[in-house]
């Protein structure tokens, strides 16, 4: 027997069974996503903002939606496709669920599908273009002349609103896949943070910066991955080009190809992610005895995120993010970030994170190294106040290093030695940042002839040597203490001796998880977030959308995976602690390389 198309009924009947076999999502993983989506803040928000339209009333309600997002992220382990969203909502959800949700019943053909995934689509591109602070339009090639009316013609107003929404968005998301370890946060006396910018790609081919045309994601842009990150059409100094690679026996390929391939590992189209990332700055991640990691050490997670073009804005950025976590309620601590960011100018970056009373710590390039600014007579050494009459070897411990003037060995007992001359604060800095300080025999760490009541106080002092000067003593050596703004040497200024072991403790832990983070979610077998695949609607609004939504699932998986590695109440954990690799002991790091082991 055959069936209408001339097919055996017999297989006929196995395709429809086939076809028919659909994984459906229990109603206790719609009830946990929608605890998740009622637990915060975000319904209430995105109804200020997306509005509806005249006519018909939607269909689908924004709860709704944001429970297909969610549910979307934990079928496919942290990648949104609105065809997945779609399938989840209208067809594998149980019809008590749908009811409980308001979702309208379709047909299970190409019919119903295409008509509800039309809801999804039109809903979704409504929220998006709520929160789209651009004022180019995503998927098709403006010519550079019309990108540049549309941007004179928009509403600079409009879209800083819309920027904070997109801000205020990003912030609810990551803060409700963090809420199971809000209390244990909200325990720490102070909540540390790396700031790092990752490069994702966009789903859109890239075009020629000075090109005629844009981009079908016009907010997208080149990331250079040496160097500065800066655009492959601007020029480049010879000390940033990649060196050549080795040469190869046989027939030489022609230029062209090896240009090709130098591009190809070079450059990506997409956007800088700019990630917070909290740590606990005081205690590293050492497994215990048993070989299971420590429960009062909470894993890295990612708190704020926000996208813009490679190497653009970078403190902006930051700033805009730390800014959405000190209104939250996170008590403010250190915070490292990459040159990019201590690099910027003090009134955008500097001066502000120390305002909202963060504690940065730094790295340095090499020619940013030695002294760095004064004031009153204080001499600002990599980072920190020192004497005026510091010994120069002292000063300049770091460069001679670089300059195999001095061994590893004995930088490190120079930066322990500069501690005998640092300016000590004499009191808490006031509101405004100006602190009162004193020079090191005032403090009682030195000896010094011009104030001779702190001489004579033993040899296990160093006796300061000042040089003679024609105008007399400097103000910091004649004063008791002197009063330091925080404008004095705000670019380079830094909470943490640099090359210390507090620093080297404080920095690389923060630094190292930010790294971390970034490789944990970029796995290709979980949310791939560097990949253009795994987010596929243009724009910087819609990637911005979606990159929170697998973050966020990132940041519940490192949860999960942390709570089933520990051992609680005497009982073994449930999933295995993956074996740690072995690392460099963080107090042999110098700035050339690590210490030698001893013997």
């Amino acid at each position: 027997m055959t069936d209408s198309r001339g097919l055996p009924s017999e297989r006929h009947e196995r395709l429809m069974d086939m076809r028919a076999e659909r994984r459906h999502i229990s109603d206790a993983d719609v009830e946990a996503a929608i605890g998740e989506v009622d637990g915060g803040e975000l319904v209430a928000l995105l109804e200020e903002f997306v509005h509806l339209p005249r006519g018909r009333r939607r269909s689908l309600h924004l709860r709704s939606l944001l429970i297909g997002l969610y549910l979307c992220t934990q079928d496919t382990g942290g990648k949104i496709v609105l065809e997945r969203v779609t399938d989840i909502l209208y067809f594998r959800v149980s019809p008590r669920v749908r009811e409980l949700l308001g979702i309208p019943e379709y047909g299970d053909t190409d019919q119903g599908f295409e008509a509800a995934y039309a809801v999804v689509r039109r809903l979704f591109h409504a929220m998006k273009n709520a929160m789209n602070p651009s004022p180019l339009p995503p998927n098709g090639h403006l010519s550079r002349g019309q990108a540049n009316d549309l941007t004179a013609a928009a509403d600079v107003e409009d879209l800083e609103e819309r920027e904070r929404r997109l801000a205020l968005f990003t912030e609810f998301v990551l803060d409700a896949s963090v809420r199971p370890l809000h209390s244990l946060l909200a325990e720490l006396a102070e909540v540390s943070l790396g700031v790092d910018a990752t490069p994702v790609r966009t789903f859109s081919r890239g075009r020629r910066t000075n090109g005629p045309e844009l981009a079908t994601d016009p907010d997208a842009g080149w990331y250079v991955r040496e160097g500065d990150h800066r655009d492959p059409d601007a020029p480049v100094a010879e000390s940033m080009r990649p060196s050549s690679p080795p040469a190869k026996k046989g027939k030489p390929k022609a230029s062209r190809d090896r240009r090709k391939t130098s591009l190809k590992k070079k450059y990506l189209f997409g956007y800088d992610a700019h990630l917070i990332v909290t740590r606990d700055a005081e205690h590293d991640a050492v497994l215990l005895d048993d070989g299971t990691p420590n429960p009062n050490v909470l894993p890295a997670l990612v708190l704020g995120v926000a996208l813009d073009k490679p190497g653009q804005r970078p403190a902006y950025n930051g700033l805009k993010v730390l800014n959405r976590l000190r209104e939250r309620g996170y008590k403010p601590g250190y915070l490292a970030g990459d040159r990019a960011y201590n690099n910027s100018e003090p009134d955008e970056w500097q001066l502000p994170v120390r305002a909202m009373g963060f504690k940065p710590v730094y790295d340095y390039r090499a020619d940013q190294l030695g002294k760095q600014a004064g004031t009153q007579g204080a001499i600002l050494v990599e980072g920190r106040w020192y004497c005026p009459s510091m010994p120069e070897p002292l000063v300049k411990a770091t460069i001679d290093l670089h300059a195999d003037r001095i061994d590893r060995e004995t930088w490190v007992r120079l930066i322990a030695a500069r501690r005998s001359y640092r300016i000590m604060p004499k009191e808490n800095a006031d509101s405004d940042g100006y602190q009162r300080m004193m020079c090191p025999a005032q403090a009682g760490k030195a000896q010094c002839p011009i104030k001779p009541h702190t001489m004579g106080r033993g040899i296990h002092l160093p006796l300061i040597d000042p040089e003679p000067s024609p105008t007399g003593p400097l103000k910091v050596c004649r004063q008791r203490t002197i009063t330091v703004s925080p404008e004095a040497g705000a670019k380079q200024w830094q909470a943490l001796d640099y090359g210390g072991p507090e620093w080297q403790r404080v920095y690389f832990r923060l630094r190292n998880s930010v790294e971390g983070y970034n490789g944990y979610a970029k796995n290709p077998l979980a949310e791939g977030i560097e990949s253009a695949g795994s987010r596929r609607i243009r724009g910087v609004a819609a990637q911005t959308i979606l990159l929170a939504f697998q973050l966020a699932h990132a940041n519940r998986r490192k949860i999960k995976k942390w709570l089933d590695t520990l051992s609680l109440g005497g009982e073994r954990p449930r999933r295995r602690t993956h074996h740690r690799r072995q690392t460099k002991e963080p107090k042999s790091w110098t700035p050339t390389g690590h210490l030698a082991p001893a013997a």
